[in-house]
């Protein structure tokens, strides 16, 4: 099969799932990315046979060759999104759709097949249909959807695979951060940088988050929690945090700011936040931001609130910056009240409790 016609999922149930006790003990303290249900989506992709031989089978290891083409050149892309418990009972999904066409576009960077919109979205709805008992439903909990693609195929030329394998796992997840939404403390990373005009800063792929280990080792060698990166060319303009973009804002002028694309990822969170932001009365400006401009607002108190956002830790505020001259903070030790009003706004819009005038949720259970 290939095409945009819907994929007829092969389902093969694992012979041994987790018992209902052992389910309960994981949901019960699911922490992040650490357990796994009991299956997993894969898709094949061909050059000859295009997308093809689609499956729901046990969690388990894959088997690769030594010269599979994706541990020697890092042709690979991921998503990150997450299946909700709502109010109402059934199991919700939050704009999925944006994360199937920021798939496409990470794969179109790196040359790789574009899998169509409606089967990322089949696949996700297949999983969740198979495992909705892993869907957890305590305060700030979810199930994580973590689709990804490989070049599979067995070869050591450098120019782009023919054979890619795309596959949909999924975790039980808590809070991100386990000290809930308190300000983080970010490490201004003088040394090294994420990404660069005309690189692969705005596609979601693994090289870009292998590039942030070493600084945020650096963070928290230096005692911070985050790492955050200023631009490649001037290195004085904030880019955006190892694996979260950055919001500053300004509660006298009613506005907010943060660094415009490029090389930086589009977050579906960020563009959640805009329209979230402007509903309640600020103005949102993408533009340049750089460092001194922080470290000044922060000084005169024209700068009232920072935080950074992403699927995975919501809406976090940020409290402490350090570098290698000194530190300085923003927050008083808690998250400010935009920081608040926006995050408990896209949680209940998330797990149902809110009504959803943007049309972002979607009920997959």
């Amino acid at each position: 099969m290939s095409g945009s016609d819907l994929p007829q999922f092969d389902i093969r149930p694992n012979p041994a799932p987790r018992s209902a006790a052992e389910r309960a003990a994981v949901l019960a303290e699911p922490g992040f990315g650490s357990t796994f249900t009991d299956h997993m989506v894969t898709i094949r992709y061909t050059e000859a046979d295009g997308w093809h031989d689609a499956r729901v089978e046990p969690f388990g290891p894959l088997s690769l060759s030594p010269a599979t083409a994706v541990l020697h050149y890092a042709q690979e892309i991921f998503e990150g999104l997450k299946a909700y418990h709502r109010a109402d009972g059934k199991i919700g999904l939050f704009r999925a759709e944006e994360n199937a066409r920021r798939f496409q576009r990470s794969a179109y960077r790196m040359a790789m097949p574009q899998l169509p919109e409606e089967w990322f979205l089949a696949s996700l709805q297949t999983l969740i249909d198979v495992d909705s008992d892993w869907v957890p439903d305590g305060e700030d909990t979810s199930l994580y959807l973590r689709p990804f693609m490989f070049a599979c195929e067995e070869f050591l030329g450098v120019r782009p695979a023919k054979e890619f394998l795309y596959c949909v796992i999924a975790s039980p997840a808590g809070a991100y951060f386990k000290s809930g939404p308190k300000p983080v403390s970010l490490w201004v990373s003088a040394d090294y940088t994420r990404a660069a005009p005309g690189g692969t800063g705005s596609a979601k792929c693994g090289g870009n988050y292998a590039t942030s280990l070493r600084p945020q080792a650096e963070a928290i060698e230096n005692g911070c929690e985050q790492v955050v990166f200023l631009d490649a060319v001037h290195r004085k303009y904030v880019d955006e945090l190892g694996g979260m973009n950055i919001f500053f804002v300004y509660g006298d002028q009613k506005k907010i700011v943060t660094p415009e694309l490029g090389t930086i990822l589009a977050g579906v969170t960020r563009d959640a936040v805009f329209a979230l932001a402007r509903d309640a009365g600020y103005t949102v400006e993408e533009r340049q931001y750089g460092i001194d401009e922080w470290r000044a607002g922060a000084a005169d108190g024209s700068l009232t609130e920072v935080f950074a956002c992403g699927t995975a830790a919501v809406l976090t505020p940020v409290g402490t910056v350090r570098d290698h001259t000194g530190e300085f903070s923003v927050s008083t030790g808690e998250a400010g009240p935009l920081t608040r009003r926006l995050r408990q706004s896209l949680l209940d819009i998330q797990h149902g409790k809110a009504a959803d005038p943007y049309g972002w949720t979607s009920v997959v259970g």
